[in-house]
């Protein structure tokens, strides 16, 4: 048989904040069978993909790291036309959007040519981002009318007429240069040299929409000083024009709380989402480097016999939300009794575990107001009835502490310890981050639970010391002072809104 009709989706992927990706773009790389990336496209974006999903990088960013390399305009056209022709759904995440300097003629007519079927999504383009992030405004009532959006860097064999530097000069209104850091020397001078004036307002916006974002304000006739070679480096956008002028003095982006820090979430990657949006959303620049994994047991036997008997038991005990995950996915995909569940009461450790158990429409009997343990245990002594005779089912992971077990022992209980879920450490961290940690360029770093320290320790030893340690509870920070790294701060609220509560708190500032 054939191979069903392939198609390429030519995605803008913005300029950087990938919270700019287009909800079309989102669910095109839901589906997509190939994802070719530049270089200038957030890496973050690439969660939307799927985990079967071919990840190729197209640039240099890509090729330093050892995860791309550079690949010739024709490479790119061959790469989606066969892909295409093999019946994949391919997107090319292109920076910015494709229609402004990202080629997308050639790619098009390539296309058309090898009659591969095509989709063009917009993204958000560099300039506009780079006007709304900085507060420098395009266009303005009182000084321009009109936008020129103008390549920096020309096809060195391109046909035709070359830029009408007398005419931009001239132009009456906005000129937004586009890859032209390393040639503003020269386009400065000529724009000079045809009559604008030197006094002409210049704004240079490094990295729109990102936590590294930098805005400087100069002037024409100092571009080729401040832009002189070495002294910027890409990317870069360059506003000329009186609009520069009337730029805001409340930079809403730039002033966030936790501008220009860089934060590593250790959580398991699909439980890091949260942590990582709220500490984005104050400016952060977050790097993800769980620390440990979560995956099913080896063997289901003694959970499925526990299940065949919840009606034994008094209570059923969650010390976290993984094991509510990790119960109940096992116990739908099983035949049960529903009115046994109904018959049994439900303890919980904090709200994190309540808000999984919310998701299975049920609601906890007992949360403690401390998140720990001991406070679970004591809730459940303290109960009404007391434990005497009664029968707990704690539902746990492969690791971690005695103390509800124990507790409930020593008051007469009946106790059943099930392992509903393996935590396993990480054991090699993603080079870039070791790398970024061992430079001391990391703030912070986020310390969610015991297991997590100890690996975290583990994995990165001495270089831990190059950074602040930002613990969730003071039994987390205990962990890691008895393997000689000390918190500079522990959490009040033991949560994740708790830890980004404390790390604002601190004052600490910008590296």
């Amino acid at each position: 048989m054939s191979n069903p009709r392939g198609k390429v989706f030519l995605v803008g992927a913005g300029p950087g904040d990938p919270g700019l990706l287009t909800l079309r773009g989102r669910d095109l790389l839901a589906i997509a069978d190939v994802v070719l990336y530049d270089y200038l496209a957030n890496p973050r974006l690439l969660q939307h993909a799927s985990d079967d999903a071919e990840l190729l990088c197209l640039g240099r960013h890509g090729q330093a790291q050892g995860k791309g390399r550079l690949i010739a305009q024709e490479e790119v056209h061959r790469l989606m036309i066969s892909a295409a022709q093999a019946g994949k759904k391919v997107v090319r995440l292109k920076g910015g959007d494709p229609c402004v300097f990202g080629r997308l003629g050639e790619e098009v007519t390539a296309l058309e040519q090898a009659e591969v079927d095509y989709e063009i999504v917009p993204g958000v383009t560099a300039a506009l981002a780079a006007s709304s992030y900085s507060g420098v405004p395009l266009t303005h009532r009182d000084h321009a009318s009109c936008v020129a959006f103008i390549t920096g860097r020309e096809c060195s064999d391109k046909s035709g007429g070359k830029l009408d530097m007398a005419g931009l000069a001239q132009f009456p209104g906005t000129l937004v240069f586009y890859m032209g850091v390393t040639t503003a020397p020269d386009w400065a001078a000529e724009l000079i040299t045809h009559g604008k004036p030197e006094s002409t307002p210049v704004a240079i916006i490094r990295h729109a929409s990102l936590p590294t974002q930098t805005t400087a304000v100069t002037t024409l006739g100092e571009v080729p000083t401040v832009l002189a070679p070495g002294k910027l480096r890409p990317p870069a956008i360059i506003v000329v024009g009186d609009s520069v002028a009337a730029k805001s003095n409340i930079q809403w982006f730039t002033s966030r709380p936790l501008f220009g820090r860089r934060i590593l979430v250790t959580r398991p990657e699909h439980q890091a989402a949260e942590l990582i949006e709220s500490l984005e959303e104050l400016g952060a620049t977050v790097l993800l480097q769980p620390a440990i994994a979560i995956r099913e047991v080896e063997d289901f036997t003694p959970l499925d016999d526990a299940i065949s008997r919840l009606d034994e038991f008094h209570w059923l005990v969650f010390s976290s939300a993984n094991g509510v995950h990790a119960f109940f996915k096992r116990l739908l995909s099983t035949e049960w009794d529903r009115q046994a569940l109904a018959r049994t009461r439900i303890a919980v450790i904090g709200p994190a575990t309540a808000e999984a158990l919310a998701e299975y429409h049920l609601k906890s009997d007992i949360q403690p107001k401390e998140y720990r343990a001991e406070a679970l245990a004591e809730e459940l002594v303290n109960d009404a009835g007391g434990t005497a005779g009664k029968r707990y089912l704690l539902l746990r992971a492969s690791r971690g502490r005695e103390v509800l077990a124990t507790t409930l022992l020593a008051s007469r209980a009946k106790v059943e310890q099930v392992v509903v879920y393996r935590s396993e450490d990480v054991e090699v961290p993603d080079p870039e981050v070791a790398t970024a940690l061992e430079q001391g360029e990391i703030d912070w770093i986020t310390v969610t639970s015991s297991a997590i320290a100890r690996s975290l320790v583990a994995m990165f030893g001495h270089s831990l010391k190059k950074t602040k340690l930002a613990a969730i509870s003071p039994l987390t920070a205990g962990v890691l002072s008895e393997a000689g790294y000390e918190a500079e701060i522990i959490a009040e609220d033991y949560t994740s809104e708790g830890l980004v509560e404390a790390i604002l708190k601190s004052g600490s500032p910008k590296r």
